[in-house]
This record gives structure tokens, C-alpha cells and sequence, in this order.
């Protein structure tokens, strides 16, 4: 025979699952310094204009 099981429960563990899982993301995003942020920018852009530089014209 299967196990009970309290769907209340389940459901609140589900969500504090991914409760935690949206803090981890928001503090690995939003817990940096502003030299990291910055770095992070730069190496956006450059390697965005990279990219745009390798492109072949049609």
C-alpha cells in the first residue's frame, strides 16, 4: 500500500524549496563588489565586440 502523504506539506516544501533557490541567484547576482560588477561589464562588452567584429558580411 502507498504512503500517505500531506499535500500541504508538500507544497510547502516545494516552495521554500525554490524560495531558497531564487536567494541563492539573487545573492550570487547581487552580492558582488562594484570592481566585479564592473569587471564583469567590461568582459561583456568586449566580448560582445568581438563577436560583432568577427561577423562575415553578406
Amino acid at each position: 500500500m502507498g504512503e500517505v502523504v500531506n499535500l500541504n506539506r508538500v507544497r510547502k516544501d516545494r516552495e521554500k524549496a525554490e524560495a531558497k533557490a531564487t536567494a541563492k541567484a539573487n545573492r550570487a547576482a547581487h552580492g558582488r563588489s562594484k570592481a566585479d560588477r564592473t569587471r564583469a561589464e567590461a568582459e561583456r562588452t568586449r566580448a560582445a565586440r568581438l563577436l560583432d567584429g568577427s561577423k562575415l558580411e553578406d
